[in-house]
C-alpha cells in the first residue's frame, strides 16, 4: 500500500506515515519502476503501535527500540512497563507543579480585581507582579 492509504488505514497523516519513514520506523520497499514506497502490513501493525504507544506518552526513541527488541525476537513488555512506570511519575510531578502554578495564577488574579493599572516610574516594569510575586520569583 502506498503512504495514503497507511494513513487512512491507520487514522494518521500522510506526513506522520512519512516522517516515521524518514526516521528509519518504517521500512517500505521500493518500486523499482516509479520509486514510490510500498507499505506491508507488517508496516501497518507497526504504525498503529506507534501511534498507540505515542498517546501512552512513549517517544519515537522509545518505540524505536521496543520495536527492535520485538524485531529481535524479545518481548519488550518489561521494558514496556518500566518506561510507563517513570514517565507517570513525571506526568503526576508535572500535573502536582502545574496544579500549584494555577493556585498562584488564580490568587494573583484575585488579588489584582480590584487593582488599577499604574506606570512605574522607578524602574520596575509591573506592579501587579512585584506585589504577589515575592522571594519564590527569583531566580
Amino acid at each position: 500500500m502506498r503512504v495514503s492509504d497507511m494513513a487512512r488505514q491507520a487514522d494518521t497523516t500522510s506526513e506522520t506515515v512519512r516522517h516515521y519513514t524518514d526516521i528509519g520506523l518504517l521500512k517500505p520497499r521500493r518500486d523499482p519502476g516509479n520509486g514510490y514506497r510500498h507499505y506491508d502490513l507488517a508496516d501497518l501493525h507497526l504504525l498503529r503501535f506507534a501511534i498507540k504507544a505515542r498517546s501512552l506518552g512513549f517517544t519515537l526513541s522509545d518505540i524505536q527500540s521496543l520495536a527492535t527488541a520485538s524485531e529481535e525476537g524479545e518481548t519488550p513488555c518489561g521494558q514496556v512497563r518500566s518506561l510507563i512506570e517513570c514517565r507517570l511519575a513525571d506526568v503526576e510531578t508535572q500535573i502536582r507543579e502545574l496544579q500549584a502554578l494555577s493556585q498562584r495564577m488564580r490568587s494573583a488574579m484575585a488579588e489584582w480585581e480590584d487593582k488599577p493599572d499604574c506606570h512605574l516610574d522607578d524602574g520596575r516594569v509591573c506592579g501587579l507582579i512585584d506585589a504577589v510575586v515575592g522571594d519564590e520569583g527569583k531566580g
